[in-house]
């Protein structure tokens, strides 16, 4: 031990007898100890330590002691220690002999220098003699793995582009631009009235892209206080402001490296923000709060907006440069009025995950009921009739809603109500017509099928067959039966 001068000598000597009496304390108390030089080798162990011997593979004192302790001891860190002159104060050791809570520390001359380390088995069998701080520990860990799961589910992707419900012209054409969207690393601009959906069609986009193994990363503009946005965004550098995290904090545009960030709402963004929005998007770098330092991020941005962008830049609330510069990939999400061929199958679907939200049975909507949700204006889209059938719901005693529950239910939520289209005369013939036998349908179809296909290719049978997919032979054979 190095001599400390500023004690008197009488001090000097009990610091000494208090190691000598340190190192017998743990001699005695606990499981073994082994020492080592500042080679490597072991050059003692005590009596305790002896017992792991045969454990280890080694019959004899001698065929442990002067050997490397690296080749005699597996997993263990007393080289480290060495090499480093730090000690390791509190570890678990598993090899041959067992698991070992251990304590390592580096042994220096009096000039400072590591001369060797000390090696001391505080306890064997922790799973016995440290279960609880064993079993506390793995529950912190279960935790931990569970929050860590959790949170990467939240920020993947939950819909796909057959999320977006419909086979109307107008839902067919939002699904094509989102797959062609998926495709590029440009940013999207979606547009459309509140409740279209435009933060599903986001996640769609992101969950068919490259980068769809990233996470998802969404933040809501209008729901931010402004003054907390920048730290939102870009994060927050350690200490930069009283009460911030001595940690700091990463922004969104650092949470979504390597995936998406979706901006909901960008048309609220306050106009002081938007010039470190538009260097974030054109450089791909960011500065945290309180930092002078950039951070590089690669995070594709998709932006969403119910408000006209246009005329907020005309109106000079929105920079032009912002906006040409989000506005690369727009997609147009048309309100539910512009896709009532769709409303039927959405409420079918809203009706099902109103009843796995709820835990009970979905209900059954009867055909005026239908009728009735596909006649609405719905200025909130598909979250007014969410709402709607989740009232419906609740006041319902039966699991089938009629035309009449539902009027109520546009009344007391004072939605203004639509009457059903009547059904034209020529879709009432059509119903006549269907009910007819099978057969006769059938055949009807195919006299259609093959005169179309023999005028398509100027009365060229053996043509005619193969744009039909027949051989010429049952081409023959239909004929026949059709004539």
């Amino acid at each position: 031990m190095q001599a400390d001068d500023t004690l008197p000598r009488d001090g000097q000597s009990i610091l000494e007898l208090a190691a000598r009496s340190m190192v017998d304390l743990f001699a005695n108390a606990s499981e073994g100890m082994l020492l080592v030089d500042r080679d490597g080798r072991v050059v003692w162990i005590n009596d305790q330590y002896k017992r792991f011997l045969p454990a280890l593979g080694f019959a004899r004192v001698e065929d442990f002691v002067g050997h490397p302790v690296g080749e005699v001891v597996q997993n263990t860190q007393m080289d480290r220690v060495i090499r480093t002159g730090k000690p390791i104060l509190i570890d678990l050791l598993s090899n041959k002999a067992g698991t070992f809570v251990v304590s390592r520390i580096p042994l220096r001359d009096e000039a400072g220098n590591v001369i060797g380390a000390l090696g001391i088995v505080l306890f064997d069998h922790p799973e016995t003699t440290l279960q609880p701080l064993i079993q506390k520990f793995a529950n912190l860990q279960r935790d931990l793995d569970d929050a860590r799961r959790e949170l990467a589910t939240q920020r993947r992707s939950k819909h796909t582009l057959a999320s977006f419900v419909g086979t109307s012209p107008a839902a067919v054409e939002v699904k094509r631009n989102a797959r062609r969207a998926a495709q590029s690393s440009s940013p999207v601009l979606l547009l459309g009235e509140t409740g279209t959906g435009k933060e599903l069609l986001a996640h769609a986009i992101h969950a068919a892209s490259a980068r769809s193994r990233g996470h998802f990363v969404s933040i809501n503009i209008a729901a931010v206080p402004d003054t907390l946005l920048e730290a939102e965004f870009f994060g927050v550098a350690p200490g930069a402001y009283t009460g911030a995290d001595r940690k700091g904090r990463e922004g969104k545009f650092k949470l979504a490296d390597g995936g998406t960030l979706f901006l909901d709402e960008i048309g609220d963004m306050p106009l002081a923000l938007q010039p470190k929005l538009l260097r974030a998007l054109q450089e791909g770098e960011i500065e945290p709060l309180g930092s002078n330092k950039v951070i590089p991020f690669d995070a594709r941005v998709i932006a969403a907006t119910s408000r006209d962008l246009g005329a907020l830049v005309r109106e000079g609330k929105f920079r032009e440069d912002l906006y040409y510069r989000l506005n690369v990939l727009p997609i147009k999400v048309p309100p539910l009025r512009e896709r009532r061929a769709d409303i039927a199958a959405l409420a079918e679907v809203l009706v099902e995950d109103i009843a796995m939200r709820n835990g009970t049975a979905p209900f059954e909507l009867g055909p005026e009921a239908v009728a009735l949700l596909s006649a609405q204006n719905w200025r909130g889209n598909t979250r007014e009739l969410r709402n709607v059938l989740e009232q419906a719901a609740m006041r319902s005693d039966s699991q089938h809603i009629e035309e009449k529950q539902l009027v109520r239910v546009l009344q007391d939520a004072g939605i203004e109500r639509m009457p059903p289209a009547p059904q034209p005369l020529q879709a009432i013939a059509s119903t006549r017509q269907a009910l007819r036998p099978l057969a006769q349908q059938v055949a009807e179809v195919e006299r259609q099928a093959i005169q179309a296909a023999l005028e398509a290719t100027g009365g060229n049978k053996v043509a005619a067959a193969r744009l039909l997919g027949i051989s010429r032979a049952k081409l023959y054979e239909r004929l026949e039966l059709v004539a």
